[in-house]
């Protein structure tokens, strides 16, 4: 078995079905996903790179109207409902994120 080394130090579990039903609903004018503007908001790298990996899955089986459900690997305890047009401080602080963390830390 070959094994593959990233540097994250967690992730972060995005429904992907919520947000296509959405179409968006995030970001300045409302028109990015949560996966898109959490990556923009935190600064993060896409893939292995990134400190911090925020991965849009298929289904997280919750379906809330008019929301996302997304939840935090290290707190996997609380998943959180995320409505469109919420401020990304919040969503970062609901989830866990600290955006401020240097690399490496």
């Amino acid at each position: 078995m070959k094994r593959v080394r990233s540097n994250w130090q967690g992730a972060v579990l995005v429904c992907g079905k919520c947000q296509k039903k959405l179409k968006g609903g995030f970001g300045p004018k409302r028109k990015n996903s949560l996966t898109k503007e959490l990556r923009a908001h935190c600064g993060l790298a896409k893939g292995r790179k990134g400190r911090l990996g925020i991965v849009e899955v298929k289904c997280l089986d919750i379906c809330p109207k008019k929301a996302v459900v997304a939840l935090n690997t290290n707190h996997s305890g609380v998943w959180q409902i995320i409505e469109p047009g919420s401020d990304m401080e919040h969503v970062t602080a609901a989830l866990g994120i600290d955006c401020q963390a240097e690399p490496g830390s």
